[in-house]
């Protein structure tokens, strides 16, 4: 197998390795297509701290399975399969007993604790794997696998209900997925970003408004979602948004978050922050994807330039989403 491994922040190496065989609970999938996604790049600049290294990335994953561990049922040589951000856990805690496995304190990670989709092959738990919804090739699946997932549950977390008025604070990947599930609910679509291409998708897609971070909308928002990991477009939305509503944060990691008047979130206004996701998320998007159907827009790098790709996602000059294909 090859895969492209973090030896460090900034230090990112194809290196090539023999194919793994699966654990007893795992299957092995020959990946197809392993979506780029911010955390990949938070985690091999430094941002978020390595929990294990060397590592390979990356967590939205999609392949075949070619090998299936001794106590796996339920899957078959063949199928195709992904795996998310989510790699294991507990499954007996407090959290993980009351349907918030997201929360659980001994929960592993693909790309972080374990090795994720960087690679030709990965290794997966295979109750923590994903059959994926017919009608989408790879490449349009891949960016479903987190993206998707957390957009959803940060529609959940924000409390948005059919009519209301949604904003969105940031048009990259996970967010032209979540305005897709936002329309199909019937709710009010309203964009803010500061990149004028990402401001005409948000149009062409059906938001209402689209504006920079600073502008206020043309009503005030019963709830927002921001994806810019930035602490000031946090207190933007938050400022837009009207008695009683949510502004959720889709980030694991801000720059910094800066002081603001308590005026602001007087009136029973909520800050909330959005933490992985649970499978039940991951199932419930995923037929949703179908339903609707929901459409990715990506652009693709060989495995051999996955760094490229890492420092374009960097840039902000991704279209869509990043997709390594192997």
């Amino acid at each position: 197998m090859n895969k492209m491994v973090l030896k460090g922040p900034g230090v990112i190496e194809l290196e090539h390795a023999p194919d793994p065989c699966p654990e007893r609970d795992e299957i092995v999938l020959a990946v197809s297509a392993c979506g780029v996604c911010r955390t990949d790049l938070q985690i091999t600049s430094g941002d978020l701290e390595a929990r294990t290294l060397p590592i390979v990335p990356g967590h939205q994953i999609v392949g075949r399975v070619v090998a299936i561990g001794s106590g796996v049922t339920g899957w078959s040589l063949g199928d195709r399969a992904g795996a998310g951000w989510l790699a294991w856990t507990c499954g007996v805690c407090t959290y993980c007993t009351r349907g918030r496995e997201n929360l659980c304190p001994r929960a592993l990670f693909t790309g972080w604790d374990n090795d994720g989709g960087f690679a030709t092959h990965a290794r997966v738990r295979a109750d923590f794997a994903f059959r994926l919804p017919s009608g989408f090739d790879d490449l349009e699946a891949a960016p479903l696998l987190c993206g998707g997932v957390i957009g959803y549950r940060s529609l959940l977390r924000s409390g948005i209900r059919p009519g209301e008025r949604l904003g969105l604070y940031g048009f990259g990947a996970s967010a032209l997925i979540t305005m897709q599930v936002a329309r199909h609910w019937g709710c009010r679509v309203f964009v803010a970003t500061r990149s004028l291409h990402e401001q005409a998708r948000a149009r062409a897609m059906g938001a209402e408004w689209t504006g920079h971070y600073e502008q206020a909308p043309p009503e005030p928002l019963d709830a927002a979602i921001t994806f810019a990991p930035s602490g000031d477009v946090v207190v933007s939305a938050l400022r837009h948004t009207a008695r009683g509503g949510t502004v959720a944060i889709n980030a694991i990691h801000l720059d910094r978050v800066p002081t603001f008047s308590y005026d602001m979130l007087w009136l029973e206004r909520s800050l909330v922050s959005v933490a992985n996701y649970t499978r039940s998320d991951a199932a419930t998007l995923l037929d949703l994807a179908r339903a609707i159907p929901i459409r990715t827009h990506f652009e693709t790098h060989p495995l051999a330039r996955a760094a490229g790709a890492l420092e374009r996602l960097r840039k902000g000059q991704v279209d869509g989403s990043a997709v390594i294909v192997m």
